[in-house]
């Protein structure tokens, strides 16, 4: 194993294994901590997905920590914490406590902070996180129900969460290169600096970034850094050429799970309903996921099998708050994540093969609820979303578990197409 990371959710997990499969590593992704005694599967890369982002700190600094634990013993390299590519923590963590427990428990007094995917349209500038051409607050992150971005400033973002300090690798910097990024880093480290947010505009600032912190015994950001990670270990000679994108012909119904209510999925929502058979179940006037479930079940007859469904419980924000405001933010998260659960188990006790799932939530209890215990990662169908071959499920399944701000508007559509290929 060369490298091991730590991602904070389940779709950035994948998104992360995308990036390091395109750049000739063998990825697998495993779902939650493995047990003490297992053993490393063979590959480059092991990413170890948790459902920590919105947990509570101290469950999340454990987690994070025993992942580090498992991977250190198995030889990992270098550690990746792997976050999403719009930073979404509180202002209490949980990106700050645990980028500090792995800094303090491999001994680094330094890390880099980069969330940029221009791909996806994250960009950073002078340490401010946009979405496309508007800032991070102004996105529609500022309304999402479980972390609410209400800040674009990343230092202070960061400085918030971490009794560390926090600095800044600007454009001009970053724009000469790998060298100066390097020179750059070791400055606000020997300043004392435990942070440095990194800017990016481009995939060549990403590829610079990841060359400079050859060496760094922690990483952490957006799976965009992960870019120029593999051809490091490329130039050590650790890393041989390789084909890792082909998974298993899998034949089954298809099917779609939103839980997702950024602006993205509720877009590639309004597309599929001009397209194909869409339920939009409705958790503020039936709160109760039994009850939910059976509707979708209802809604499910005699529709499997001539094309892909999708079942979504996504609202608007004014919907999500009524919900929030009736149940509370946990209670209300919980209730969305445990239907749309159970109905994935009914999806596939009824011959769905091929899932997409969208929202890093969702797709965390998705998994967890369908036995899923790793991912071997395919090709993917739009930067950061790859197809991936479930194991551990009892069944041939394919999943593609897709973060809600991700993928163009057909998206649903051009992943199953992109199976006939």
């Amino acid at each position: 194993m060369l490298l091991g990371a730590i991602a904070d959710d389940f779709t950035g997990a994948t998104d992360l294994c995308s990036m390091l499969v395109r750049g000739g590593m063998r990825t697998v992704q495993l779902i939650g901590v493995p047990d003490a005694d297992a053993a490393a599967p063979e590959a480059d890369a092991v990413v170890v997905a948790l459902k920590s982002r919105t947990a509570p700190v101290r469950q999340a600094v454990e987690q994070s920590l025993a992942a580090l634990a498992w991977l250190r013993r198995h030889g990992a390299r270098q550690i990746f914490f792997k976050y999403c590519s719009t930073f979404d923590s509180t202002d209490q963590g949980n990106i700050g406590p645990v980028a500090d427990a792995l800094a303090n428990a491999l001994g680094s007094g330094f890390a880099l902070a980069c969330p940029a995917f221009p791909a996806n349209n994250r960009s950073v500038y002078q340490g401010h996180l946009f979405v496309g051409s508007v800032l991070l607050n102004e996105s529609g992150m500022e309304h999402h129900p479980l972390t609410p971005m209400t800040d674009a400033n990343l230092v202070r973002v960061l400085s918030r969460q971490t009794d560390g300090t926090v600095g800044l690798v600007p454009f001009a910097v970053v724009e000469q290169g790998a060298q100066a990024i390097r020179r750059a880093m070791t400055a606000l480290k020997e300043q004392g600096r435990r942070y440095a947010i990194v800017d990016a505009v481009s995939d060549a600032h990403l590829v610079a970034i990841g060359e400079a912190a050859e060496g760094h015994a922690l990483i952490t950001g957006g799976s965009g850094i992960a870019m120029g990670l593999p051809a490091n270990f490329r130039r050590a000679g650790l890393l041989e050429e390789h084909d890792s994108t082909t998974l298993p012909d899998v034949a089954g119904h298809a099917a779609v799970l939103a839980g997702s209510c950024s602006r993205a999925t509720l877009a590639q929502l309004g597309y599929a309903r001009d397209h194909v058979p869409v339920l939009t179940l409705d958790p503020l006037a039936t709160p109760d996921a039994a009850i939910l479930t059976e509707q979708a079940r209802t809604w499910m007859n005699g529709k499997l099998g001539r094309t892909p469904v999708v079942i979504a419980a996504s609202a608007p924000p004014d919907a999500v708050a009524a919900l929030q405001a009736k149940l509370g933010r946990e209670e209300a998260g919980a209730l969305v994540e445990e239907t749309l659960a159970r109905v994935a188990e009914s999806l596939v006790r009824d011959g769905v093969r091929r899932l997409v799932v969208a929202g890093g939530e969702t797709a965390g209890a998705v998994v967890s609820r369908l036995g899923v215990h790793s991912l071997r990662i395919g090709g993917e169908i739009d930067p950061g979303v790859p197809w991936t071959y479930a194991e551990g499920s009892g069944q041939p399944l394919l999943l593609a578990l897709k973060s809600g701000n991700f993928g163009a508007r057909e998206f649903f559509l051009k992943a199953f197409a992109a199976l006939e290929q």
